[in-house]
């Protein structure tokens, strides 16, 4: 309540309320002055507000004292329960760990004020969890309550943790959250092999590194902590087997790393033993952190194919071997008991040119034709050995053979010499340096001896020196060559090798002479340049070639195409080509129309056809006349028609070579309405009857109306 010392009682002064909350929250009797709050406080939402009061003259409104400024502070009382804000919790602790071991530490927050009773002072307490944790009441620490807990026997628990606050006391508020507590691995369990011994078998075919079994020793430990490594640490089979670890699986894999052979050895006893990477020297006294057991491995006896004495042959042969000559014997037996005997082939893919042959039984290879190093100086083969007893176990060798060689190539330039000597040459100036190739390969190397042949040795011209290096050269004996006296000089040489033995060849070296700069390089090297004329150059002679070629060209273009126009292949349609065109889009003249047709052939069937030529091509040759149709059946009279016309083209050399239609105005005889055609009556006063239309229908009542003769026609 306020009041002024001015009041007397008697509501002639007012009072008025500002600042935080004034209207809304708090309001004051204007007359007595009393304060009063309109809603609910809440000190978690605001703990103090801050207001402003006066005391106002009624009449006028005037302040009667200063204004006064004063402060409302919100009691607590205990309204809000623990929270915990980070909650649910989750946290590990390794398996085993001491009794007193911390875990986490859990907080819960209270809103109400700390400074005013106990409504914000909390308690921890553990509602589940118990034996295995404990709490700290006031921190929140949450520890390991028993010894030896195992991760294997159980590895997750769940804690719900109690926060109280009046410290715990009766009446007060609290709150809840969960606590995940996960057990993680320690190496506290030793690897161990679920079986004392293993027994295996497998064929003594299996390939190199192939898996022949997977043993695993079972660790109830996890991780890093599982991780073992396996050995094999006595035994038979130490350096036929290996063992290696599955990173994924913790599996000991056991390979092979030789071959097997039923036949040599049946069975192996390994001794292994797994053993874990990471051991924790706290649980030392759990261990040994290893262990031991035995795996035989049974070898199974497979029918093998036949094995070669060698993996590879190697043999040599002269390449002047004849054939039939014994080159070597390759030799294979059969690894299985039986011991089947073995034939012998070879593998043609790898011999296209059946150059060698095999004995089938005693595997002696010999030359089938004669052998050339030069063209093929190693030949490798497949010998193929096949059990006599079973031709599908085949076993492979492989030979390399080796062709010797001998002196049977002369040797020849080493390349197509171009030379050239100036016509201002000297004597004894060298012209070309050459040298010589053999394709044969002489185990010192090749030696060729150059000389030049008898009948050039006497030579004005040229000489030849042998340098003692496999190459000469060639040299002027004297001076002033011209081009048009001779222009060209050919000097053949003789070459020797170094065989035994020695083979020879002559070389014919081309020698051009040429005009020549000052430096020696060669210019002009053809004698006609001479004749050609002094303004004419090349490149002028090119063009008139050029030019007549076009000029001939244009004469067979224009030559073709007249020929073209004289025989044309499509007939003209302004052409009266009667026999092969019918225009049905005109009516003609009727009976007096006697132009377009030739009307006898029409009427008399019976009468000779005279040879016509034919309108599109040009006749060369006058066919004999037609034989004249007598009075036989339709069906002949046609066939006899149409074939005279085939043959008449078939013949016809002026005929263009394509079919053409032919259209044949041709009606025939022997209708049972007789002719109905009006081209027979030559005139109006024709004495044929056509009362006989009347008896055939209303389709020819129009017929029997123009030609019928008496009025008492059944249609008229």
């Amino acid at each position: 309540q306020l009041h002024s010392d001015v009041d007397k009682g008697d509501g002639s002064i007012k009072y008025i309320l500002s600042g935080e909350g004034a209207s809304s929250i708090f309001i004051i009797d204007e007359n007595t002055g009393d304060i009063h709050a309109t809603k609910r406080l809440d000190r978690e939402e605001q703990a103090y507000y801050t207001l402003r009061a006066q005391a106002l003259d009624r009449l006028t409104n005037k302040p009667v004292e200063p204004e006064s400024e004063f402060v409302i502070k919100i009691q607590d009382i205990n309204d809000n329960e623990p929270k915990f804000l980070d909650g649910p919790y989750t946290a590990g602790v390794p398996e085993m760990s001491p009794v007193g071991t911390s875990v986490v530490q859990v907080t819960a927050t209270d809103a109400d004020d700390p400074t005013y009773g106990n409504s914000a002072r909390v308690v921890y307490s553990i509602l589940q969890g118990q034996p295995y944790f404990s709490v700290e009441p006031k921190t929140g620490v949450i520890k390991t309550a028993l010894p030896n807990m195992d991760r294997e026997a159980k590895d997750q628990y769940l804690l719900v943790i109690q926060a109280k606050d009046m410290v715990g006391q009766n009446g007060g508020l609290s709150g809840t959250t969960s606590v995940t507590v996960t057990l993680t691995d320690v190496n506290d369990n030793p690897p161990r092999f679920p079986r004392r011994s293993y027994q295996y078998n497998v064929p003594e075919s299996l390939p190199v590194a192939s898996v022949v079994a997977r043993i695993k020793a079972a660790d109830a430990d996890v991780g890093p902590n599982a991780e073992m490594e396996y050995k094999i640490v006595d035994g038979d089979g130490l350096g036929v087997f290996k063992i290696s670890v599955d990173k994924d699986t913790q599996e000991g894999i056991i390979t092979i790393q030789k071959e097997l052979d039923f036949e040599a050895k049946t069975s192996y006893t390994l001794r292994i033993e797994a053993a874990n990477m990471h051991v924790d020297p706290r649980f030392l006294s759990l261990g040994p952190f290893s262990d031991m057991t035995t795996v035989k491995i049974i070898v199974e006896d497979v029918d093998e194919p036949p094995v070669f004495t060698s993996r590879l042959y190697s043999m040599v042969v002269s390449e002047a071997a004849k054939v039939g000559t014994i080159i070597g014997t390759v030799a294979a037996h059969d690894p299985d008991a039986s011991n089947s005997p073995v034939r012998y082939s070879i593998d043609r893919n790898t011999d296209l040119e059946r150059y060698f042959n095999i004995d089938a039984n005693s595997g002696v290879i010999t030359t089938a034709k004669s052998l050339d190093r030069e063209t093929n100086a190693v030949h490798n083969i497949t010998v193929l050995a096949m059990e006599s007893q079973n031709p599908a176990q085949i076993g492979r060798g492989y030979v390399a053979i080796t062709i010797l060689d001998i002196n049977d190539n002369a040797p020849e330039f080493a390349m197509e010499y171009e030379t050239t000597v100036c016509e201002n040459a000297q004597p004894g100036q060298v012209i070309q340096k050459i040298s010589a190739i053999d394709k044969d390969d002489p185990p010192n190397g090749h030696q060729f001896y150059f000389s030049l042949t008898a009948e050039a040795a006497n030579n004005h011209n040229f000489t030849l020196q042998d340098n003692k290096d496999n190459t000469a050269t060639v040299l002027t004996k004297r001076n002033g060559f011209r081009r048009q006296e001779q222009s060209v000089f050919y000097l053949p040489i003789f070459i020797v090798d170094s065989g035994s033995p020695s083979l020879s060849s002559t070389n014919t070296l081309t020698i051009r002479v040429c005009d020549c700069d000052a430096d020696g390089i060669a210019q002009t090297c053809n004698a006609e340049a001479y004749i050609l004329p002094a303004g004419l150059s090349t490149g002028a002679l090119i063009a008139i070639l050029a030019c007549v070629l076009t000029l001939l060209v244009l004469v067979l273009l224009i030559v073709t195409m007249r020929r073209r126009k004289k025989e044309p292949l499509i007939f003209d349609e302004e052409r009266d080509i009667r026999e092969n065109i019918v225009r049905y889009d005109d009516e003609g003249g009727g009976e007096e129309d006697t132009e377009a047709f030739d009307m006898a052939a029409l009427r008399n069937l019976n009468i000779m056809r005279d040879t016509k030529t034919r309108r599109d091509v040009t006749p060369e040759i006058q066919f004999l006349s037609r034989p004249t149709f007598k009075s036989i059946p339709d069906n002949v009279i046609f066939r006899e028609f149409i074939w005279e016309r085939l043959k008449e083209a078939d013949v016809d050399p002026c005929a263009p070579p394509y079919d053409s239609l032919q259209t044949y105005a041709f009606e025939g005889n022997g209708s049972v309405a007789e002719s109905l055609s009006s081209l027979d009556s030559i005139s109006s006063n024709s004495d044929q009857n056509y009362d006989y239309l009347s008896d055939w229908g209303p389709r020819f009542k129009r017929l029997a109306d123009m030609y019928g003769t008496g009025p008492d026609c059944l249609y008229s």
